[in-house]
């Protein structure tokens, strides 16, 4: 699984809100998804971004890893730092979409999966 770290120009990140249907519905997460067999990283991210969000990632680099435990799976997350990207931010899937301040993460109702990624978040400057 791929997960993504965007950034506006005041600062706050792009989080998401599961779907209803989905697991966990109504919860935040950080956007992104599955990685497809075959596919790099890289390529699922630019994928799931554009299928999701509608933007057009042209420059990312990988942060942060780590291993999720669920009651019914267990998960292994790659954070990306989307360094750049083209087009505006929307839920194409029927998600709503919320702006953060990273310092402010720590209030919303995230999905434990994606929580260790709010501290790393939280001393790393915006990118420009």
């Amino acid at each position: 699984m791929v997960a993504a770290a965007l950034w506006n120009r005041s600062g706050q990140v792009l989080i998401a809100q599961r779907p209803q249907g989905k697991p966990l519905a109504g919860r935040w997460e950080f956007p992104g998804g599955k990685v497809n067999h075959g596919e790099s990283e890289r390529d699922a991210l630019a994928r799931e971004l554009l299928e999701e969000l509608g933007v057009e990632v042209t420059a990312a680099r990988p942060f942060m890893r780590l291993k999720a435990a669920y009651p019914d799976r267990e998960v292994e997350l790659s954070l990306w730092i989307i360094e750049a990207f083209n087009g505006t931010p929307r839920g194409r899937d029927g998600q709503r979409l919320k702006w953060v301040a990273p310092a402010a993460l720590g209030g919303e109702d995230i999905l434990e999966a994606d929580r260790p990624f709010i501290d790393a978040l939280r001393s790393l400057p915006a990118p420009r």
